[in-house]
């Protein structure tokens, strides 16, 4: 029993302590993010603090709800010893509203105003009206009543009374009008600030100083709701131009923290990703029926999908929804209308989709169309929409940390949100950072900023690619070599030729250092593929048939200058040794045995014409048919 007394007491005395210690609330800032492929590191520097003797809790608040516990770091700069650094939520402190959200909200506290107004007039006609209706009695059994004055009294009652009326009907409508001008300032308010924040954290540090000092703090957490993905424009003038290649970053944050004038800094890293090295178990080798099951590859995937998101309790589609190719760079998002696009590399089908509010899904695509519908998170957080800006007073005329073989341009300050900024590129063991020197603003409202890390010009060689069993069109490609000279990552490309859009293409750096980009079809080069009917055989040779195909392959530039062309067709690879495939004419092809593939590479002068013959024979089992062209 003493001893129950005993250890009562000396928690008793714990909590007196705990209490006794004095808490200082801290003014502090954003300094410094590191924006990840999922997730943020944020660095706050508190102004500079009056530390007392003892033991002190300083209060960091109104920091962000989604701060990761486990990733929380405190130093300090003075004469004191931190002790312990920990997160409270905090349920009074409410969001601070942004200057345009606090300009909406004024405006319909405005209408509000107006509306009360007209509601009162409309009372007073009713009033009025209300009187008129009670006095309509004007004759009595003791009542003498002049005819003219009659007349007047009911003329003037109806004028009063068709008044009112008119008067309530219009109020009614300017009221309406008032209403549906407050409805479309709802609708802007939730698309500036979107669902309001529950709570926000407070982060507290525990100090211990033997004198009254000074000193300064830095915190640094890890917040989930950001990220950032790479996208590309690239740029053809014509086929005697460099390459334009404008690498571009997609930012987003949700935090419940806006960062102002902050210095940037994009890394390729994701901290969510399993670190842990992958181990090889032992491959076990034995019979179905003993249960073991067959190996199964990964299945192949349309090359781009495309869908919707829509929320699930009410279809009503999903704006700035984060589509992200599992444990890649690339990602997407979605537009207006829900709608999304995105290319997958080869062999991953999986796509992650992630959206404050909403729970999160990971779906495999296994068709090129991939509708979703989100679920509403129970715990939500702010639904926040995200807008950067910079201003232009700030530009830099060139990048830092050029590099061999391209130059570096600035391009015109057009759109505020996608200008060039100084950047300096930094190649790590694990991953790629890009340092972004200007300070820079991204508010937490859930939008995509575009911030250019580099514009590069690449030497690119200009080449026609045609397979003419598939389509008569000559395609226009370009290759551009040596870009592991810049710290690209994988993403979506938007490519352009001479000023027109041509569609999307995928930048895949990760196997290989060489780009090949589809300009599109140029009509000038022709290219016809004939079936020769009067070279076209069949034998019958005993137990055995020869079958005989013969093409001509027309070529003609009509280009005022020379191109390269490569063109491919193929003859057939046989699968059973009954079966026998001859070449009989390729037109100096160069031939692969394997694959059956021929491959021409042609050099066109203006208006020149080429033929190229394809001839082969093939011989087979005479009453079992194959699948001859």
């Amino acid at each position: 029993m003493n001893k129950k007394i005993l250890l009562a007491l000396l928690v008793l005395a714990g909590f007196r302590t705990n209490a006794q210690e004095p808490q200082l609330n801290v003014n502090s800032k954003i300094t410094n993010v590191t924006v990840f492929m999922q997730g943020a590191q944020v660095q706050r520097q508190s102004d500079q603090v009056d530390v007392p003797q003892g033991v002190s809790l300083l209060v960091f608040s109104g920091l962000s709800s989604s701060i990761e516990t486990q990733s929380l770091q405190a130093k300090g700069e003075g004469n004191f010893t931190i002790l312990s650094v920990g997160k409270q939520r905090n349920f009074l402190l409410e969001k601070k509203k942004s200057e345009q959200k606090v300009a909406l909200q004024n405006k319909v506290d405005e209408y509000e105003d107006k509306i009360k107004k007209l509601n009162n007039e409309i009372a007073v006609y009713k009033a009025e009206e209300e009187m008129l209706m009670k006095n309509q009695k004007v004759t009595g059994d003791y009542v003498t009543y002049d005819l003219v004055k009659l007349k007047a009294a009911l003329d003037f009652q109806k004028q009063r009374l068709t008044d009112t009326k008119n008067k309530q009907t219009a109020l009614a409508k300017e009221i309406d009008d008032l209403r549906k001008e407050m409805g479309k300032l709802a609708m802007q308010a939730a698309e500036v600030d979107g669902k309001p924040i529950g709570n926000s954290s407070d982060v507290v540090v525990k100090v211990s100083a033997k004198v009254a000092t000074k000193g300064k703090f830095t915190l640094s957490y890890l917040v989930k709701n950001a990220n950032w993905y790479p996208s590309y424009d690239i740029r053809a003038i014509d086929v005697t131009s460099p390459i334009q290649l404008v690498y571009k970053a997609n930012v987003s944050q949700n935090s419940g923290e806006d960062w102002k004038g902050v210095k940037l800094t994009l890394s390729s890293g994701n901290p969510s990703n399993n670190n842990e090295k992958p181990t090889l178990p032992t491959y076990s080798l034995g019979y179905l029926s003993a249960g073991y099951s067959f190996f199964n590859p990964v299945t192949a995937t349309a090359n781009i999908v495309r869908g919707r998101i829509v929320d699930a309790s009410d279809n009503s589609p999903l704006v700035g929804v984060s589509v992200r190719v599992k444990n890649s760079s690339i990602g997407a998002a979605t537009d207006g209308d829900g709608n999304y696009s995105i290319q997958l590399p080869a062999g991953n089908n999986q796509l992650e989709f992630n959206y404050v509010g909403y729970d999160r899904q990971e779906l495999a695509a296994y068709s090129g169309q991939l509708n979703v519908r989100l679920n509403p998170s129970v715990n939500t957080l702010n639904e926040v929409v995200v807008a950067g800006y910079r201003s232009k007073e700030n530009l830099t005329s060139a990048l830092e940390g050029k590099v061999a073989g391209t130059n570096v341009k600035i391009r015109g300050a057009s759109s505020i949100s996608s200008v060039p900024l100084e950047v300096k590129s930094m190649e790590k063991p694990t991953n790629v950072t890009f340092e972004i020197k200007t300070a820079y603003t991204i508010l937490s409202d859930g939008k995509y900023a575009a911030v250019d890390i580099g514009n590069y010009d690449f030497k690119a060689d200009y080449e026609y690619y045609a397979i003419p069993k598939v389509t008569p069109d000559a395609f226009l490609t370009a290759k551009i070599t040596d870009l592991n000279e810049v710290n690209l990552i994988s993403g979506e490309a938007s490519i352009f030729f001479e000023g027109t859009y041509l569609g999307k293409s995928l930048l895949d750096v990760q196997n290989s250092d060489t780009l090949t980009i589809s300009l599109g079809v140029d009509k000038n080069v022709s290219i016809k593929r004939e079936k020769q009917k009067g070279f076209t055989e069949r034998q019958f040779i005993g137990s055995s048939q020869k079958d005989t195909r013969h093409f001509i392959i027309d070529v003609k530039n009509k280009k005022s200058q020379a191109i390269n062309i490569t063109i491919e067709d193929q003859v057939p690879v046989s699968t059973n040794s009954d079966i026998t495939v001859e070449r009989q004419e390729i037109s100096k092809a160069k031939f692969d045995e394997t694959s059956g593939k021929l491959t021409w590479q042609l050099l066109l002068q203006p208006n020149e014409q080429k033929k190229l013959d394809l001839k082969y024979q093939v011989k087979y089992p005479k009453n079992r048919p194959i699948n001859m062209e």
